[in-house]
């Protein structure tokens, strides 16, 4: 019974985390874009011109400043079609424009693009001049892993195929996640298609990244006690044993190299649920390698930054400016 109600207590934790800060965002964007100061706008790169022999893609979107396109379809996996919201900043213009993109937490189980804690991060970046799209993917335990992380890495296949479309300049696409988002964006930056996730559509497409921003993510499923010896093992891994090869083709870890993009990996030092050693560990390996990489732990904050003791430090208003500072540095 005790035991039952850890594992409950565990579910409700990564619910809660899935629901925080919802954006609330209306049909219409005044009010969102308002929110953040405009401060450096990245360099815009001229859209090439369209010809009448350049495919079209088979969706509408409104590329307007301020727009916001919600339910965009980027693929279909096993009947089911993935979704997206796509956000235009206020100063939007006919020109190739960097995009952001944003993967939910919740355990793998649970969550949605419109909800979490890196939605709060979206209105200083559509005021920074990038474009935000958000996405939803396959969810377990009904969609065992890696079916996350191939639905993620065909959103940024999507994105590059109707680059022109949307306005956007495919060599300039960063992203960033939270949680199990967190896990997935590590995996994203890390591996190429030698990796084996890269499956279904617009496969002639890149799937890389050239920037992330990783929130509280396992990155070494071996030694995360949730994982190996843990309850998402076998509902979202589908592992055997504790030796199960899964836990290391699932690991952001096991991908580590100096070809790795920059990373800034924010963690609360109080964190329960992901330890502060998984990113810690993620940093190491990265530093090694010789790669770009920032670890910021969070004083007094547990799982999604909730306080835990005094006020977090820094502020959630200054994790949003060093996530913004980051992909202006890294997506210009």
């Amino acid at each position: 019974m005790q035991r039952f109600a850890l594992r409950a207590g565990i579910l409700l934790t990564l619910a809660a985390c899935s629901r925080l800060e919802p954006n609330g965002f209306p049909s219409h964007t005044p009010e969102v874009l308002t929110k953040a100061p405009a401060t450096s706008v990245p360099t815009a790169t001229p859209l090439p011109p369209q010809s009448s022999s350049t495919p079209q893609p088979p969706f509408v979107i409104d590329t307007r400043p301020g727009s916001i396109n919600r339910n965009v379809t980027y693929c279909t996996r096993d009947g089911v079609a993935l979704m997206m919201d796509i956000y235009f900043p206020k100063q939007a213009k006919d020109v190739a424009m960097p995009i952001v993109v944003y993967v939910h937490g919740g355990g793998w189980i649970a969550g949605s693009k419109g909800r979490g804690p890196g939605m709060s991060d979206t209105p200083a970046l559509l005021a920074r001049g990038f474009v935000v799209a958000a996405v939803n993917y396959r969810l377990a335990p009904k969609y065992k892993f890696p079916a996350q992380i191939e639905d993620i890495k065909c959103a940024i296949r999507f994105l590059r195929a109707h680059a022109v479309a949307l306005n956007i300049d495919p060599n300039r696409v960063g992203a960033w996640g939270s949680s199990a988002g967190g896990h997935l964006v590590a995996l994203l930056g890390l591996t190429d298609a030698s990796a084996g996730f890269d499956v279904g559509e617009y496969l002639d497409q890149s799937s890389r990244v050239r920037a992330v921003v990783d929130m509280f993510g396992p990155t070494n499923l071996m030694t995360w006690s949730r994982g190996a010896n843990g309850m998402f093992g076998k509902r979202v891994f589908e592992i055997t044993s504790k030796d199960d090869p899964m836990l290391t083709r699932g690991s952001p870890v096991t991908y580590v190299s100096k070809d790795a993009p920059p990373f800034l990996i924010l963690q609360g030092e109080k964190d329960r649920l992901v330890p502060p050693s998984q990113s810690q560990e993620l940093y190491d390996r990265l530093k090694a390698a010789g790669a770009d990489v920032n670890l910021v732990m969070v004083k007094n904050a547990g799982h999604g930054f909730t306080r835990s003791g005094g006020k977090i430090d820094p502020s959630r208003a200054d994790l949003t400016k060093m996530i913004a500072d980051f992909f202006d540095k890294n997506l210009r």
